[in-house]
């Protein structure tokens, strides 16, 4: 092959591989057509993108069963009502605390909790966030370094089952637990990121060592451009 006919192959084969990584990642087997209103979202990145923090195993299990599952019990406790016609994060603030209605407040927080989480992960996340927020990180908790330690110190005291979040209530960011469904839109408090703390979130990885699992959150996975979007 000619230098120039060399050239303009290894150039057109450099343009396929660019808008190959360019291409967002395909619908997980999991997103179907959904069986009600309610839909299970796209996750934001393919299975193993999160490796080897996550694995593609228990991203696919945790995705593709535990949160189909509570879209699918939500759509069948809610079919017929009037709550079917109501956007997810209005149907978890009026099921709240509603006795009668504690198995539809359960599956739709997690619903919510569920996408919120995927979100507040990235490949390539972790680290320092920038801007605004390092600077109420600091200003509130002391430093970064502060804060990550109450980060994760608050996730191993969740006892159970139950999430880790970052938050902000009255003008100041807080970290906050909440177990089981709970979540902090019932709470008058508005979250930036969160990690899931269920043991099916992280027990094929990392079995009971939550510890290790957190860490790995914050230092290689949390979105903290997300998390400033939430400000």
């Amino acid at each position: 092959m000619k230098r120039r006919e060399f050239l303009t192959v290894a150039a057109g084969y450099a343009g396929l591989v660019v808008a190959r990584a360019q291409v967002a990642p395909p619908p997980h087997p999991a997103v179907a057509a959904a069986a009600g209103p309610f839909a299970l979202p796209p996750l934001p990145y393919a299975d193993h993108q999160l490796e080897p923090y996550i694995s593609a195993r228990t991203l696919s299990f945790h995705y593709g069963k535990h949160h189909k599952t509570y879209v699918d019990n939500l759509n069948k406790f809610t079919a017929g009502t009037d709550l079917a016609a109501l956007p997810l994060e209005d149907v978890v603030q009026k099921t709240a605390g509603v006795v009668e209605k504690a198995a539809v407040f359960n599956n739709a927080a997690q619903v919510w909790n569920h996408t919120f989480f995927w979100k507040s992960m990235k490949p390539g996340g972790g680290g320092q966030p920038q801007g605004k927020l390092l600077a109420q990180l600091e200003k509130d908790f002391g430093g970064f370094d502060a804060f990550r330690k109450t980060f994760i110190e608050t996730g191993l005291a969740q006892f159970g089952s139950g999430w880790v979040w970052l938050v902000t209530e009255g003008g100041a960011l807080k970290v906050v637990k909440t177990a089981n469904a709970d979540t902090p839109l019932v709470h008058g408090q508005k979250p930036l990121l969160t990690c899931d703390v269920w043991e099916h979130a992280y027990y094929l990885d990392y079995q009971n060592r939550r510890k290790d699992f957190v860490e790995a959150f914050m230092d290689n996975l949390a979105n903290w451009t997300f998390a400033a979007a939430q400000l």
